[in-house]
């Protein structure tokens, strides 16, 4: 044990449950070691920042086993990771969580989505570890969709102790030493971080949890700038005027006042709801299909994770079914003919409830509406280059009329 005054941080124990944590993950190495140690007696137990500052309690340490302290600094380690902090600004944004107990909830389904399935496999679970099961949640859900899922109560007083740190949630704390204090990592090093992990899960990927295995995946394509051009363009769309309103009588005007007898419906405002069309026409290449998933994602993440207001629709000349966005992986996108995305556009205005905004991702080779839809669009185009004029599908560089006015046209790649 470490010598020093009473009350002491433990560093021996500290440490070597780091080392213990690395053998029992060998592909999070990196990021543990990354994470610089600050000693805090206001923190419960251990908690991180977004600057990878890993702040700790001497008497949690010296109250908790050093094969359960193993399982905590994954678990810490993991939030920085999987940017829980950033996610969690996006998400309280979008749903409105504002207050300390809406932060408490964020940090709950943060914690659900990595401890689904972190544990076993030479890692103890720690004492409290918070499991999407004890919700009646069901597993290998993200923390956008548990927060969602459930509410302060009984149930979860329990958890109130909880506190992972701003890296969890994305809410400064009283300790944190911040952007300008010692130690923190600038974010080129955190992006240079986690591509050395996604290295280490890909590289063997029989000794990674399917939730890792879907994270690497995810890291090994960095944001490029047509891609937060992109999300800007939806977002834009999104919180415009009239996307995403609607009439309610769950709180009347205030209007209804002056009109005794009469209950007037207030405008309230909800998440909207976006529709993506997938060009799946023989002029797509694969490399550009996985790309568009890919941009799905994005997508997702630009309205602030709400997958379930999420449908992606594939379309080469006829509309293919409508797919909630669950799992990229999971979308079949079949097609292959002529391309015709006014079809997609149909069917896409057909689905009920009627989407706010449509997001088309296509190469242009395809005739467009005539008319503008009631709704916002936003197209992706991926670029090509053209060398002749031409109306032929069975010609691949022929010039297609250029997207309408209408849409808002962001080029990808």
């Amino acid at each position: 044990m470490t010598t020093g005054a009473p009350g002491a941080l433990d560093l021996d124990k500290l440490f070597a449950a780091r080392l213990h944590a690395a053998r029992a993950r060998p592909y999070l190495a990196t990021a543990l070691f990354a994470l610089h140690t600050v000693e805090s007696r206001r923190v419960p137990t251990m908690g991180v920042d977004q600057y990878w500052r890993c702040y700790v309690s001497p008497a949690f340490v010296d109250a908790t086993p050093v094969e359960e302290l193993a399982g905590v600094w994954v678990h810490e380690v993991s939030h920085l990771l999987r940017d829980h902090h950033g996610r969690g600004d996006r998400a309280t944004r979008v749903l409105g969580l504002t207050g300390p107990g809406d932060r408490l909830r964020m940090n709950i389904a943060a914690d659900c989505e990595i401890n689904d399935d972190v544990f076993g496999d030479g890692l103890v679970r720690p004492e409290g570890a918070v499991e999407p099961r004890a919700l009646g949640l069901d597993e290998g859900e993200l923390m956008e969709d548990y927060v969602r899922q459930f509410r302060l109560g009984p149930y979860t007083q329990r958890f109130a102790w909880l506190d992972c740190g701003s890296g969890a949630d994305g809410l400064e704390r009283e300790w944190d030493l911040g952007p300008d204090g010692a130690h923190g990592l600038s974010a080129q090093e955190q992006d240079a971080v986690r591509f050395r992990v996604a290295q280490g899960i890909t590289g063997r990927p029989g000794n990674s949890s399917r939730g890792w295995k879907r994270w690497a995946e995810e890291a090994f394509h960095p944001p490029q700038p047509w891609r937060e051009l992109l999300g800007a363009a939806v977002r834009s769309a999104a919180s415009g005027s009239g996307t995403g309103e609607d009439y309610s009588y769950g709180r009347p005007s205030r209007r209804s006042a002056g009109l005794p007898g009469v209950v007037l419906p207030s405008l309230r405002r909800r998440p909207p709801r976006v529709s993506v069309v997938i060009d799946t026409s023989g002029s797509v290449s694969d490399a550009e299909l996985g790309s568009a998933l890919l941009e799905v994602a994005a997508i997702s993440s630009a309205v602030g994770g709400r997958r379930d207001l999420i449908s992606v629709l594939p379309c080469d000349a006829a509309a293919r079914i409508v797919h909630p966005l669950c799992l990229g992986e999971g979308i079949p996108l079949v097609g292959g003919g002529g391309t015709d995305l006014r079809t997609g556009f149909a069917r896409a205005l057909r689905t009920s409830p009627r989407p706010d905004v449509i997001v088309v991702l296509t190469d242009g080779q395809t005739r467009w509406p005539r008319e503008q839809p009631p709704c916002r669009t936003v197209v992706g185009l991926f670029p090509r280059h053209h060398r002749r004029a031409s109306w032929d599908e069975d010609d691949p560089d022929y010039v297609p009329d250029s997207p309408p006015e209408w849409a808002r046209t962001v080029t990808i790649g």
